[in-house]
């Protein structure tokens, strides 16, 4: 199976990101602009969390608190699960299932290069099998 860099190479690496100060409303409009489940949480170019829709959801809504007078750092998830870009694939698919997350900033030294999502790393997956059984079925009829 391919590794992260691989996954990258492909879908991109394009990091959308918010600041800990910004308020909760501002991440989730940046989210539905950019159709993703989550940001990166970035003071300058340090990674400080992760917020996601889920966050949004048991940290705002459920609580009855204000989107708007909710700072984002009040919900992310300080200390987020990173990988490096030599991680296989399954690795990540096996680190998002334990530790129930779906995406995984991509970190090479200390500079964020990238962000997976288990949605990436399923179709990486199903990419990698369907290209297997061409392979198989290109054997077995020559």
């Amino acid at each position: 199976m391919s590794q992260v860099k691989h996954l990258l190479e492909s879908k991109g690496s394009t990091i959308f990101s918010i600041a800990p100060e910004a308020p909760v409303l501002e991440a989730i409009k940046r989210m539905a602009e950019h159709r993703v489940g989550a940001l990166l949480v970035m003071r300058g170019e340090r990674l400080v969390g992760v917020v996601s829709e889920r966050d949004y959801a048991r940290k705002v809504i459920l609580q009855g608190r204000s989107s708007s007078q909710t700072a984002v750092s009040d919900i992310m998830s300080s200390e987020p699960v990173t990988v490096g870009p030599d991680t296989d694939v399954f690795d990540c698919m096996r680190l998002c299932t334990d530790s129930r997350i779906r995406h995984l900033p991509v970190v090479q030294g200390n500079a964020v290069v990238g962000v997976i999502s288990i949605g990436d790393l399923v179709k990486a997956v199903i990419d990698a099998q369907a290209e297997q059984i061409e392979h198989l079925q290109r054997y077995i009829t020559s």
